[in-house]
């Protein structure tokens, strides 16, 4: 008998361009099988899209190189036919009497003809639905199964007008499928749409009755100490007789390894009769003080897993279901001090500061490695939502998966834009996408797919537009919520109580999450609908901070700059990319930024805003190449971002409940609204947003001054203190402060006093600035701040000569080595022999922070289990990786100098040692997580970071240590 589970089919396939293949799908799959990769067939990427089954082949160039995709043939002139496509493979499965086996696709673009053994079946359109076909009658008797699938594109792929505009000539909007295809402001167009076998291929075996989609929900009574698990799942009879089943429900938690603590585990019997599908709604299981899932920052991402099987009597186990659950109650409504939709989770406020998210790849090359890390990284910036925007995916359950792992609460948007559905320029659309019941299919697939992850916090209609009338009065009714989620006070009446005056809340589609219509109504930007998100460009980092900034509560969408370091621009183009824009004088004393062609094709957006804001490259001086424009990008990239939040935190709860930045990554090498780049290596503004989003944190507020505690916790913090100190070029200490016996309540910033140096008699035209605030018991750190500033209407062009200095500093550095993971733990210490005495806290004694923001990249995973979807989410652990140290000593590196003063702007990066080494190649490790990075250190001050990354086989890795003042760059292990 063959197991029963879930096998995927992600390797193997063959494809080839459907006009190509003068063969059927019948005889591909019975007589005239491909026996390789020989022309017209080419080794397929699935999950993936032609497009990336081309690149792989280097049939084509890297879209996302240079100007290389101007060199693709568009759908829209080689018409529908060039880029359908056969896929082609083989799985082995023997079944015994009474097992099924199912073929499913989770995500096909955009239609398809599914050839199994001869046998043809036709699959429905639409981008964002699960197909699940029974092909157990005609799977073949040697167990050899020959499977080919011809994808069609989307009926209406469009046009790309001569000026771009977003989403093309808007006709995608016509079908269900991803609209940033046909291009953006951000981003060039996909040139097959993305048409392939998109997401997960795989067979599952089951015996007799298999479950369909469980539905998982938890109710709380008693602040929070009386939890109810309330389950429920389809159950289908395939067989032609009753079956008696015992179903069984299993919720337990990861202790150690293998080892786990089941807390719960129940069994119901009940008859099925033949060929019939049935809801069955477990009776409800109690639970009492039990870890609770929280965001990013408020605590701990406790998860349970609870694991479903059925057996049927005289066959046995006939299927098995596992999923990681969070307990958690996500509430919101419409602030009326601020305007803006708050959120509560678990009944505590929580402040939102996150990102827009588009995908992965846009060739939708998706992995579980790539989403780990993209998550990873918003829980290094201290993020606690992301935004799926409407136009690109519904996101998969592999992106779920890590946002439960690392606190990420999720907005999920249906795929419906202004831009595209009756709101862009032309109009195109008003009335969305011409099959209404087609998008409701897939918008009802999934929320199935995705409603029992703790981390989805919000269903939206569509970006800056609602759904038509229809759709988006079908939304509101199927994910109407159940009376318990309606009110957002907390009930009190018992489970029975509740039980009485409504259905089991796991019994509605989803009815535990708000749907709102769309992302500027109720409760976002202006509420109604008015284009008030925004705006997308380079601000005064003091503008952020000022009474006119933004008007509303909670803004969706609020963008600027995103350039990447020098390493990416050669990496990702060619020489004529590596041209700096040119700074052309305007006559009102403003800089205008003329980029080259090649970034003017991937999106380029200036640092200047003539009229507006003067060029905050410039304000160090012009750059001379590339190498500095980058490295000049990058202080600008920090102090924006850092800005943008700190000025949203010092208004939080009197003006604001959220924002959104847009965006936090790019789905190619684009060059706009990012924190880190396509090739996975961060920006200085990732560092800029991780400090400002700490959960409790110290900052300057740029417009008055004041330096402003903000403390997001529940708790009041007592008894801590703030270190002010001011460090001129010189190296000596102007200014130097300590404000004692502070305290800061709980969900409040509060402004403790005015930093007068700039008020002081000649003060520096420019200084640096560090902030720490710490507790008075022990001098641990609880946040640590640093700023260069130059007085009102400078600029910082005295940074340039500072460049020459040499400041001496120490490097500590242990290795630790688990398989082809690195940690390595630094010390970077300013030996500059005048460090002041006065300060207690140079040695940065940090306090542990909240949430998953410093744990290992690899340290939470579901651990083996018995079959491939078991592997998913089975017993889960949460624990520290056993690392062999690489050898027993420490190593220490000195690099030297004679000067005095701030080591300025440090940073790490990671390459493979070669010495073959050619000029421009690049030889960096990617990606690598930094505990910091773009730091500085005033004289005495030690900062301990933690570096992690995977390394390639056979490559050995150096660190080097690059900075304002260290040019050449420093190995430093």
């Amino acid at each position: 008998m063959a197991s029963i589970g879930k096998t995927r089919l992600d390797s193997g396939w063959l494809a080839a361009r459907s006009t190509e293949v003068s063969l059927s799908g019948t005889q591909l799959t019975t007589t005239h099988p491909p026996s390789g990769p020989t022309a017209p067939w080419l080794n397929a990427v699935v999950p993936g899209t032609v497009l990336a089954t081309l690149v792989e082949n280097k049939v084509v160039p890297d879209p996302f190189y240079g100007l290389q995709n101007e060199t693709i043939i568009d759908i829209a002139d080689s018409g529908r036919e060039y880029y359908t496509f056969w896929f082609f493979t083989t799985f082995q499965s023997k079944l015994s009497g009474n097992q099924h086996l199912d073929l499913n696709f989770r995500g096909i673009n955009y239609s398809a003809e599914v050839y199994l053994n001869g046998h043809k079946k036709v699959m429905p359109k639409g981008m964002f639905r699960r197909h699940s076909l029974d092909v157990t009658d005609i799977l073949h008797p040697d167990g050899q199964n020959l499977l080919a699938v011809l994808v069609h594109p989307p009926d209406h792929p469009g046009r790309i007008p001569p000026k771009g505009g977003q989403g093309g000539d808007h006709e995608i909007g016509k079908d269900v499928a991803t609209q940033y295809v046909q291009g953006w402001d951000w981003m060039a167009p996909i040139r097959d749409r993305n048409t392939g076998i998109w997401d997960e291929v795989s067979v599952s075996i089951t015996g007799p009755v298999n479950i369909i989609d469980p539905h998982l929900v938890s109710s709380f009574f008693d602040d929070y100490k009386r939890v109810y698990l309330h389950a429920t799942t389809e159950l289908e009879n395939r067989s032609a007789w009753v079956a008696e089943c015992s179903l069984n429900i299993q919720v337990s938690t990861g202790v150690e390894g293998n080892i786990c603590l089941v807390e719960h585990l129940q069994t119901q019997h009940l008859s099925i009769p033949a060929g019939s599908q049935v809801q069955y709604t477990f009776p409800e299981l109690f639970f009492y003080k039990p870890d609770l899932w929280w965001p990013n920052g408020m605590g701990k991402q406790s998860l349970y897993n609870v694991h479903i099987t059925v057996d049927v009597k005289g066959y046995g186990e006939s299927d098995a279901w596992s999923h990681l659950f969070g307990f958690r109650k996500i509430e919101s409504h419409i602030d009326s001090t601020t305007g803006g939709r708050l959120f509560k989770v678990n009944g505590q406020p929580i402040f939102i500061r996150g990102g827009n998210w588009i995908l992965s790849d846009g060739l939708l090359r998706l992995s579980k490695e790539r989403y780990e890390t993209d998550i990873k990284f918003h829980a290094d910036m201290n993020f606690n939502m992301i935004r799926c925007w409407g136009g690109g995916l519904a996101e998969r359950p592999e992106f779920y998966h890590y946002c439960d792992i690392y606190g990420l609460l999720v907005w999920e948007e249906f795929w419906i834009t202004g831009d595209v559905d009756g709101r862009g320029d032309p109009v195109s659309n008003p009335n969305g996408p011409q099959d209404h019941d087609l998008f409701l299919i897939c918008a009802r697939d999934t929320v199935k797919l995705l409603r029992n992850h703790p981390s989805l916090a919000l269903w939206v209609g569509g970006n800056e537009q609602v759904p038509p009338d229809d759709i988006n009065k079908a939304l509101n009714n199927d994910l109407r919520l159940h009376p318990y989620f309606e009110n957002s006070n907390e009930i009190s009446k018992s489970s029975e109580d509740l039980s009485a005056v409504s259905k089991d809340p796991s019994q509605y589609l989803d009815g535990t999450r708000v749907y709102i219509q769309g992302s500027l109504w109720d409760g976002f930007a202006d509420g109604k609908g008015g284009f008030t998100d925004g705006p997308y460009e380079i601000q005064n980092p003091e503008a952020f901070f000022k009474n006119d900034f933004y008007s509303h509560g909670f803004n969706p969408e609020v963008g600027s700059v995103g350039m990447p370091v020098a390493e990416t621009i050669r990496a990702t183009m060619p020489q004529e990319g590596w041209q700096i824009p040119l700074f052309k004088m305007l006559p009102n004393g403003y800089t205008e930024e003329v980029p080259n062609p090649i970034w003017e094709y991937h999106k380029y957006i200036p640092y200047s805003k003539p009229k507006k804001c003067v060029d905050q490259i410039e304000l160090y001086g012009t750059p001379k190449d590339l190498d500095d424009f980058c490295l000049k990008a990058q202080l600008a990239n920090y102090i924006q971002y850092r800005a943008l939040l700190e000025g949203w935190t010092s208004r939080m709860w009197s003006k604001y409940t959220g924002v959104l930045i847009w965006k936090t990554q790019n789905p190619w090498t684009g060059l706009r609204g990012q924190f880190y780049d396509h090739l996975l290596d961060q920006t200085a503004g990732f560092y800029g947003c991780r400090c400002a989003a700490e959960p409790i944190h110290v900052q300057l507020n740029l417009a008055t001054y004041f330096i402003e505690v903000v403390n997001t916790t529940s708790d009041e913090l007592s008894n801590i203190a703030i270190e002010a100190s001011v460090w001129d070029l010189e190296g000596t200490c102007p200014y130097y402060k300590v404000f004692e016996n502070l305290s800061a309540p709980a969900k409040k910033t509060v402004p403790i006093v005015e930093m007068k140096y700039p008020k002081s008699k000649n003060p520096k035209p420019v200084f640096f600035l560090l902030l720490k605030l710490y507790r008075t018991s022990d001098f641990g750190i609880l946040s640590r701040n640093f700023y260069w500033l130059h007085l009102s209407g400078g600029d910082y062009k005295l940074l340039e000569p500072y460049r020459r200095k040499k400041i001496p500093l120490k490097i500590t550095s242990k290795v630790f080595i688990k398989g082809s993971t690195y940690e390595i733990e630094m010390h970077v210490e300013n030996v500059d022999k005048k460090a002041d005495s006065r300060s207690l806290t140079y040695m940065n004694n940090f306090t542990a922070k909240q949430g998953n923001g410093d744990l290992d990249m690899a340290s939470v995973e579901p651990a083996a289990s018995g079959t491939d979807e078991k592997n998913e989410v089975g017993l889960f652990q949460r624990m520290f990786r056993s690392f062999t140290k690489e050898n027993g000593s420490l190593k220490v590196t000195e690099v030297n100098g004679a000067d005095v003063g701030v080591a300025f702007f440090l940073h790490f990066s990671v390459h493979a040692l070669k010495t073959d080494h050619k000029e421009g190649e690049d030889t960096r490790i990617l990606p690598v997580h930094y505990s910091d990075n773009y730091f500085s250190l005033v004289p005495g001050e030690v900062m301990p970071i933690k570096i992690t990354f995977k390394v390639p086989p056979g490559v050995t890795p150096r660190v080097t240590l690059h900075g304002w003042n260290y040019h050449g760059g420093h190995t430093v292990h």
